[in-house]
């Protein structure tokens, strides 16, 4: 059986920044620039322009991930997408990935997975693409986490605490296989859904006829501001983030048998830098071994961890030979690691 490795890496971001201070001036907002930082340690963010979806975005990140690879577009076996804003209801952004990326003008109808595990994603999409090289029916998997926050946050003084939170962008990776003693050496996935509501975005409820509330004189649906716009329990998706990132790293290098010392580099999801921050404290991980950039571009969901990577690569921070841990939380709750030898 082969090994599975991250033959690629590729990131994008959209062009336009906004500002702690733009925030407040542009849109209203009842916010400081050192209120948010101070919570979250976010700087700014970058807001896509209208017309451009998580797909769009992720297209940028594929193309360099793949060209990173050495490979074509045509090499490409299984296209996973991991994303909580897709562009529609259904279906979902892999296939309009797979059609902006040229593959089907090409002949290539390859499979396209959508993954919808919001700030894990991309670790339960590591989960799968692993899996799937590794079981010999496909050779190049092309991982992507993308979002497109901007379109659905209340940036307005009344959704402050959740809207300052997030950004848009895009993050991919080529998983490949190897003969090589190097690669994803194990991934560990955990859920909580007894905190699904905690953390949630419920614009719909299929349980609900109809699934939107609806006028009868023509038709059309009104969702109320807080079906509408993204709720969270901060002092508890707080709490339950530390936890949970903490216990499933040991777990990885319990099973793994390998020392906190072993790890060469931390990749943690880009969610809140304090949570980051108490992760390293609590399990004692010197400063030099973590890697942010959650300043720059605040949560961008399934794309922070393949946007660090991105980085990472590109800077010179992560190198062929080192040890590498990656540790997400989110909505769900949902969480993983994955430690990988680079």
């Amino acid at each position: 059986m082969p090994n599975a490795y991250i033959s690629g890496t590729g990131g994008y971001v959209p062009p336009r920044i906004v500002t702690n201070d733009d925030l407040r001036t542009q849109y209203g907002m009842d916010t400081t620039h050192e209120w948010i930082v101070q919570r979250t340690g976010i700087e700014q963010r970058h807001f896509a322009e209208e017309g451009i979806c998580s797909a769009d975005m992720g297209v940028h990140a594929a193309e360099k991930a793949i060209a990173n690879a050495g490979l074509e577009k045509t090499d490409i076996d299984m296209i996973i997408f991991a994303t909580l804003s897709p562009r529609h209801a259904f279906p979902g952004d892999g296939v309009y990935l797979q059609e902006k990326l040229g593959l089907c003008a090409a002949g290539r109808f390859i499979p396209a997975l959508d993954i919808r595990n919001q700030c894990s994603g991309f670790v339960y999409g590591l989960a799968t693409a692993s899996s799937m090289v590794q079981s010999g029916q496909v050779k190049h998997v092309l991982l992507v986490g993308g979002e497109t926050h901007s379109a659905a946050l209340d940036l307005s003084t009344r959704g402050r605490t959740v809207s300052s939170l997030f950004g848009d962008g895009a993050g991919a990776v080529v998983v490949s296989p190897t003969e090589e003693d190097r690669g994803i050496r194990g991934w560990y996935l955990g859920a909580d859904g007894r905190y699904a509501d905690v953390l949630a975005q419920r614009v719909w409820n299929m349980s609900k006829r109809p699934y939107v509330p609806t006028r009868e004189e023509d038709g059309v649906g009104e969702v109320a501001p807080e079906m509408l716009w993204a709720n969270m329990d901060g002092k508890l998706v707080f709490k339950n983030a530390v936890e949970r990132m903490i216990q499933c790293y040991m777990q990885a290098c319990f099973d793994q048998k390998i020392d906190q010392s072993d790890i060469d580099l931390f990749l943690f999801h880009q969610a809140n830098l304090r949570i980051n921050q108490m992760v390293a404290q609590m399990l004692n991980i010197p400063e030099e071994k973590t890697i942010h950039n959650i300043q720059r571009y605040g949560n961008t969901t399934a794309a922070t961890i393949p946007l660090l990577m991105a980085e990472a690569v590109e800077t010179g921070r992560l190198k062929p030979g080192m040890k590498v841990a990656c540790v997400a939380f989110g909505s769900g709750f949902t969480w993983g690691s994955a430690i990988i030898d680079w």
